[in-house]
């Protein structure tokens, strides 16, 4: 198996395409890049920015450069001894436009007679032998459907007519009765949907790839990439949704012939990957989480629960066990009601419970999921848990609870094969999507795959969590911004920085707040934090991230019922930013008092998650300042020329100012050069001891292969605005056992005690690698 030293994702679409890709690749190549990481390639809806929603699994999307695009990039990759990773989406397709996806046009052409009717996975019996489509504005718009050129047309959206069910005269009410699909009220789709979605996308519909002969079908041109050898690995999105993560990952890797696989898993505090998942590991969000906390300082947690709680106006801060059991109480009752209410169904009337009683205690066996899923018979203790927590918290429900738990403890029922699929969905919408809205004291913390009431990590912790990874998980991916984060990874280091200055961020937020009002006090503090992460920012940026948190949030808007008067004064508040001097003055300030501070953050998280252990990931454009807020704002085009020229002025000699994001480019390209060029540095994981007043404010270690070899040895800063309020490194050492050189900046040091005030003389990071001549 081919395994990468680092990738770098590339967001593929009409305006880069897979060309413009094979285009940069002489670049990455020197960036020290070994794989190119690809987002989706396969054919998806007409216009789409992220690919996940494919139409067509049988060929590489035309407008993202189709199977010739795919063969320039692969070709350069070679031509420059790299390797070729490919992001692939097997839960679900895209439906928004049926004409679109020739499986979704057969079956609802066809229904239950389409060749395609088990790839998808409906309950036929609920919609009497139809598929309902949630597509009308209402019911009544039934009116407004027409017969046009053989199909049946509602606006803009066409479906197509079973064979026999059209003559002329007939009307287009009496023509859509015949059909295999039941056009419905958009609104009805919460509880009443009867095909699984995607979270709660009613635009892509789940397959059923645990079924052989879809699995083969779906994935005949991804086999095709690894016989033609275009491919070298592949990245699996949501596992979480099939009936069978381990078989399905079982099945690919027999079809690519062993290849490197990563797997998009969220793992919960304590979760480990299951030991039956056929692959190297994750894409990295636990790495995230570990890597933040690190730079975030402890000190600063009780000012700002104290924050929390005076916006809150409870006396306390927000409870995050209550609010996401919450929130997942509200998903399951509410956009996923009807994944609970199918799941309901599946009880054997025999068990005594009617379908209302079973879909209440179901919904609060889910509320009380601690992790996204459990793969039976791996995780049967958690489901028992669960149950325990759910007839605890509604003893009303203990006898339904205890009715439910055997069946949903048999994986070979139908009802535990579901539950498994729908817990993730809730846990994703409730907490993801709607959590992590709410509970604002810290924006740092509330990131994908973070566990937001763990505050910071120390340093003795984080190097036990590395030395772990370096056993269980070497070849899993590490990351520090994704197309999903909810705030890249410098928006992230500034917004850090506030738990070191916790008093003066307050004293901020209460300007801010007098000057542009919101009603909504955590609200305001969640958006004034990624104004500050974000600055400098266009009005339209801002303004999109606004709308977009207030709404995931639901607490004062919602995407189905905005309130008009809120939204308004959210706007008002972000345009402040821009036109009213006094707030301007405000975030302007206070970046500048904080962003020598972020730039510190910036450098060490992204020299420690380049050389931690895993494989490191850049996402597109992260060599420089990444300061983007969540999609569609984190998929920005990128200004590669830029970034070449800048590496080249950098490897003529000319070393970047530290602060700058030119010193992040020297820091990403000088790890990433070494990890491709010198593997033999990164073997193992060792902490390194660090003596004197500041020690706390180094995090050190080296990844030799053992207790007596030297392999690359990172020094990264943290909590900079302690340690300049504290007086600098001051006596703070490390002893060196061999001579060493500084990646970065050339200078020499050691053997011997070696100070940290001169070897973070020029730039708050330092990557060390034993002289030639020496052992490594």
């Amino acid at each position: 198996m081919r395994v990468p030293a680092s990738t770098y994702r590339l967001q593929i679409r009409q305006g880069f395409t897979l060309f413009d890709a094979a285009e940069q690749v002489p670049y990455l190549k020197s960036l020290g890049v070994d794989w190119v990481y690809l987002s989706p390639i396969l054919t998806a809806e007409k216009g789409s920015d992220h690919g996940y929603d494919v139409t067509d699994p049988s060929a590489v999307d035309p407008d993202r450069g189709g199977p010739e695009g795919l063969l320039a990039l692969s070709k350069a990759a070679r031509e420059h001894g790299m390797g070729v990773l490919v992001d692939i989406v097997p839960n679900h397709v895209g439906v928004a436009t049926p004409a679109q996806n020739p499986w979704w046009w057969s079956l609802l052409k066809e229904g239950r007679g389409s060749r395609y009717a088990e790839a998808f996975d409906v309950d036929w019996d609920l919609g009497g032998g139809k598929i309902r489509l949630p597509m009308l504005g209402s019911d009544a718009d039934l009116d407004k459907l027409e017969v046009v050129d053989g199909e049946l047309r509602y606006y803009d959206h066409r479906f197509p007519l079973a064979a026999g069910t059209y003559t002329e005269g007939d009307s287009p009410q009496e023509v859509h009765s015949r059909q295999h699909y039941e056009l419905m009220d958009w609104r009805r789709a919460d509880a009443e949907l009867n095909y699984r979605r995607f979270f709660a996308v009613t635009t892509l519909a789940g397959i059923r790839v645990e079924t052989p002969q879809v699995f083969e079908e779906a994935h005949a041109e991804v086999g095709r990439w690894f016989r033609d050898g275009l491919v070298d690995g592949l990245r699996v999105d949501h596992p979480d949704g099939l009936a069978d993560p381990a078989g399905y990952l079982r099945w690919l890797k027999d079809l690519t012939g062993g290849a490197y696989v990563l797997v998009e898993k969220i793992l919960e505090p304590g979760e480990v990957l299951p030991g039956e998942f056929s692959c190297e590991g994750t894409t990295g969000y636990d790495a995230l989480a570990d890597v933040d906390r690190v730079f975030v300082d402890p000190a600063g947690q009780a000012a700002l629960d104290a924050l929390d709680a005076s916006l809150r106006g409870s006396g306390s801060p927000a409870d995050y066990a209550e609010m996401i059991r919450g929130t997942k109480r509200m998903i399951a009752d509410g956009i996923l009601r009807s994944e609970v209410l199918r799941l309901a169904r599946l009880v054997p009337e025999s068990h005594g419970l009617s379908v209302e009683q079973a879909a209440d205690a179901i919904a609060e066996i889910i509320a009380s999921f601690p992790v996204y899923r459990t793969y039976l018979p791996t995780g049967a203790e958690v489901l028992k848990e669960a149950c325990e927590s759910a007839a605890e918290h509604r003893p009303d429900l203990a006898v339904a609870v205890g009715t439910l738990l055997p069946l949903l403890l048999d994986p070979s029922n139908a009802i535990a094969v579901r539950f498994q699929q729908t817990s993730g969905m809730v846990m994703a919408k409730g907490v993801e999507d709607t959590a992590f809205y709410r509970y604002t004291r810290l924006g740092t913390l509330t990131e994908v795959g973070a566990e937001p009431t763990e505050f910071s990590v120390s340093t003795e912790e984080f190097h036990h969590r590395m030395r772990r990874r370096q056993e269980d998980l070497p070849l899993s991916m590490t990351t520090m911004s994704t197309h999903d984060t909810k705030r890249s990874e410098d928006a992230r280091a500034r917004i850090s920085v506030i738990a070191e200055l916790p008093q003066e961020w307050t004293a901020t937020l209460d300007t801010l707040r007098e000057l542009a009002p919101i009603p909504d006090g955590p609200y305001e503090n969640l958006l004034w934090q990624a104004v500050i992460g974000a600055w400098p920012a266009s009005r339209e940026r801002l303004q999109g991230y606004a709308e977009k948190a207030a709404r995931e949030a639901g607490n004062s808007t919602k995407w189905t019922q905005p309130d008009e008067d809120f939204e308004s004064a959210v706007k008002t508040a972000v345009d402040a930013a821009f036109d009213d001097a006094r707030v301007t003055k405000v975030v302007e300030e206070f970046v500048a008092r904080i962003d020598a501070y972020a730039a510190s953050n910036s450098l060490s998280a992204k020299l420690v998650q380049l050389t931690m252990p895993g494989v490191p990931d850049v996402y597109q454009g992260s060599e420089f300042w990444e300061r983007s807020l969540t999609d569609p704002d984190n998929r920005r085009p990128v200004d590669f020329a830029l970034r070449r020229e800048e590496l080249a002025r950098i490897d003529g000699g000319t070393l970047p100012e530290a602060g700058t994001e030119a010193s992040k480019l020297l820091a990403t390209s000088r790890a990433l050069r070494l990890r491709r060029d010198r593997p033999e540095l990164f073997q193992g994981y060792t902490p390194v001891s660090v003596t004197g007043a500041a020690a706390g404010n180094l995090l050190a270690f080296h990844r030799g292969a053992s207790e007596g070899s030297v392999g690359a040895l990172t020094l990264a800063t943290r909590l900079p605005a302690g340690l300049e309020a504290d007086g600098g490194w001051r006596d703070t050492a490390v002893e060196l056992t061999v001579p060493m050189r500084d990646e970065l900046t050339g200078a020499g040091y050691g053997p011997g005690t070696v100070s940290v005030a001169d070897v973070l003389g020029t730039y708050p990071v330092a990557l060390l690698i034993p002289v030639d001549g020496e052992k490594a």
